[in-house]
């Protein structure tokens, strides 16, 4: 099986040289149902969330939901499977409707606000849906949809460089042309939220680091010790995209974010029970610490804000008083911090917290009328909070955020099966144990290569591989804070960091310990050439 592993790892470095990927391409589409075609264009539609070709939401047009939402229409008959998996998941948004009905009768109900917060929640299960059918229950090799994903980012990137030269040459007609395609565009001098910078396809430029760290980095994770040369396409990927938003000077975010995933992966990555690897961990943190401050100092709107404060920069005041409006207004109808305002009714507690917010701003301070000023200008359907947690207390209060994180952590259990006999813990799914399985899986039969792994994992994608007790181990961890982190700053219910923990959490291997073992226990794969 080692041999098989070695091979098929080789001929996927040959493709990287120059063999034509268009035939692989090619060979999966005939291989698979036609409507794995929708699955394939929401993954390469991942990075495209901020055109006004997407779905309206407040900050963001999605593209993926809505694709994933037909692929898991397409397979309705196999959905159900997907659904009895993550079942807590599944029940979440008849639940949200449950805790709404008090808010509803209460404050009323906006209708077309109600209706995107349904399927901003519909739109988790459509994504978790969607790859627990295709990687989970139909075992779709996964290769080609890496590629895809990977090509897709790298063609937001290049996006990303053009606007940029555009707005350096004063390139007139295409700064146009982009601020026309962006539903909220930042390119322009004249942009209401701030112009002259990249936007890349995201929503915002804030959302760059949701991406590179909320869906590519755990990719990475995922694909080490399965597959180095992809891991290493992300990690290229990931240090280039991050490097070069920097450098463009995309915004603030990209800076802050950066050094804290840089922390956390530093963390998961680090073996701390080895005396040499801990001190050199603890060097490692201390030098990103250290790169942090720079970061602060040559940002000037960081610098602002370490100078002057939370009013230093205007970007970072508005996402306290935009969160503050509605926690205040929980505050001013107790009751609502159980069940919240109902769906789409997050407008009723910014108004009804607006004038006690203020009044608390005030007292610190600082410009009390932000907060009421910004209560005037919005409407139910152009409110935002730039907070996941603000937003679901808001609309389905304490009761529904604990349901939301109790749901996630028992779906993420649930999606471990230990592998059962087999070499190395193989199992018949693209994700085993090692990635031997998956790497034949592209050019044979699963079935098949189950026969010739000599076991069955028989409940779909295999977990971190028999031996390790449970799905909490360190890189979990670290990859549930990361994502946490990350939904500080982003309210979007449908984006896809969420789906792809749930899913993807028990299938994360474990940090291999090369301390305590000799090179015959080492995967195989790292000692193949590239």
């Amino acid at each position: 099986m080692n041999q098989a592993c070695v091979r098929n790892d080789t001929i996927d470095a040959g493709n990287h040289h120059g063999r034509p990927q268009y035939r692989s391409f090619l060979r999966f589409l005939t291989s698979q149902e036609r409507n794995v075609i929708w699955l394939l264009l929401a993954i390469a539609f991942l990075p495209v969330d901020g055109t006004t070709l997407g779905l309206y939401a407040p900050f963001w047009s999605p593209i993926s939901p809505a694709l994933f939402a037909v692929y898991c229409l397409c397979n309705w008959r196999q959905l159900r499977i997907a659904a009895n998996r993550y079942l807590p998941m599944f029940l979440l948004p008849v639940a949200c409707i449950i805790l709404s009905i008090p808010g509803w009768l209460k404050f009323g109900i906006h209708l077309n606000a109600a209706f995107m917060s349904i399927t901003g929640l519909l739109g988790v299960l459509a994504t978790l849906g969607a790859i627990a059918l295709a990687f989970d229950i139909k075992r779709i090799p996964w290769r080609t949809p890496l590629r895809i994903l990977i090509a897709s980012y790298w063609v937001s990137f290049g996006v990303g460089v053009v606007q940029w030269l555009s707005i350096r040459l004063h390139a007139k007609p295409l700064t146009d042309y982009f601020s026309h395609l962006m539903y909220r565009q930042y390119i322009s001098d004249n942009s209401v939220w701030g112009g002259g910078r990249p936007q890349f396809l995201f929503a915002e430029p804030s959302y760059i680091g949701m991406h590179l760290f909320g869906i590519l980095l755990p990719l990475m994770w995922l694909m080490r010790g399965r597959d180095r040369i992809y891991a290493k396409r992300l990690r290229d990927l990931i240090v280039t995209y991050a490097v070069g938003a920097v450098l463009m000077q995309a915004g603030t975010r990209i800076v802050i974010d950066s050094v804290v995933a840089l922390l956390i992966a530093l963390v998961a990555r680090t073996d701390w029970h080895d005396g040499a690897r801990r001190v050199r961990g603890m060097l490692q943190i201390l030098g990103a610490c250290a790169l942090g401050l720079l970061g602060v100092l040559a940002d000037s709107r960081l610098s602002a804000i370490a100078e002057n404060g939370a009013e230093g920069d205007g970007s970072f005041f508005a996402r306290i008083y935009q969160s503050l409006d509605p926690i205040c207004g929980l505050l001013t109808h107790p009751w609502t911090l159980l069940t919240g305002y109902g769906a789409g009714n997050i407008i009723n507690a910014v108004w009804a917290g607006a004038a006690k917010a203020g009044r608390l701003l005030d007292g610190l301070g600082m410009n009390g009328g932000a907060a009421t000023g910004f209560a005037a200008g919005v409407n139910a359907d152009t409110v935002w909070t730039m907070c996941a947690y603000t937003s679901v207390i808001a609309e389905y209060g304490l009761i529904g955020l604990a349901m939301l994180v109790g749901a996630s952590m028992v779906c993420m259990t649930r999606g471990r099966t230990v592998c059962r006999g087999g070499v190395d813990g193989a199992s018949s799914d693209g994700l085993a144990h090692g990635v031997c399985v998956a790497d034949v899986a592209d050019v044979a039969d699963v079935a098949d290569v189950a026969d010739v792994a000599g076991g069955n994992s028989g409940g779909g994608v295999a977990g971190a591989g028999s031996g390790e007790s449970g799905v909490w181990h360190k890189t979990v961890i670290c990859w549930l804070v990361l994502v946490a982190y990350l939904y500080i700053q982003c309210e979007n219910y449908a984006f896809a960091a969420l789906p792809l923990l749930v899913f993807a959490a028990s299938k994360v291997r474990r940090e291999p310990d090369f301390s305590r073992a000799d090179a015959s226990t080492r995967p195989e794969m790292d000692q193949n050439p590239e």
